[in-house]
C-alpha cells in the first residue's frame, strides 16, 4: 500500500487540518477522535525543505544558502516565515511593535525629570516593558 506525506493545511482553505483516525497496520486496530498535528505538519512542502536543509547544513544560514542558492537575507527571511509557521514569535517583528512614540518617550522622561518614576522603572518603559 503507498504511504503519502501527512499534510497539515487544508489544500482548499488554508486552514490548520486535524487528524481524525488512526490506525494500526499490525493488529489493525483503529482509534478515532480529534488529535492535533504536531507543529511542523504547520509547514508548507517548500517550508519542510527549507527546514531539512538548514538542518543538514548543521544551522548555518550561510551555507543553506548557498545550497538552496539564496542570498543570506532570503535566507533570514525563510527562517522567520518558518519560525512564525511553527507559532514563535518573529524578533524583528516583536521588537519592532515594542518601540514606543516620540510622544510616549517624551511622557515617560517628563515623569522621570518630576520624580514621579524611578530610572528603573522608566528605563523598563523605554524597553516596552
Amino acid at each position: 500500500m503507498a504511504q503519502y506525506s501527512v499534510v497539515g493545511r487544508c489544500p482548499v482553505c488554508g486552514d490548520e487540518l486535524e487528524v481524525t483516525r488512526l490506525h494500526c497496520p499490525s493488529c489493525d486496530s483503529a482509534l478515532e477522535g480529534n488529535f492535533a498535528l504536531g507543529r511542523f505538519q504547520r509547514l508548507t512542502r517548500e517550508q519542510m525543505q527549507f527546514v531539512e536543509t538548514f538542518i543538514k547544513n548543521r544551522g548555518s544560514l550561510k551555507d543553506a544558502g548557498l545550497e538552496l542558492g539564496m542570498s543570506y537575507p532570503t535566507v533570514v527571511n525563510r527562517l522567520n516565515d518558518v519560525l512564525t509557521a511553527l507559532g514563535y514569535t518573529d524578533r524583528v517583528k516583536a521588537a519592532e511593535e515594542l518601540v514606543i512614540s516620540p510622544e510616549q518617550r517624551k511622557e515617560i522622561l517628563d515623569k522621570l525629570a518630576q520624580g514621579k518614576i524611578t530610572a528603573d522603572q522608566a528605563a523598563r518603559l523605554l524597553r516596552g516593558k
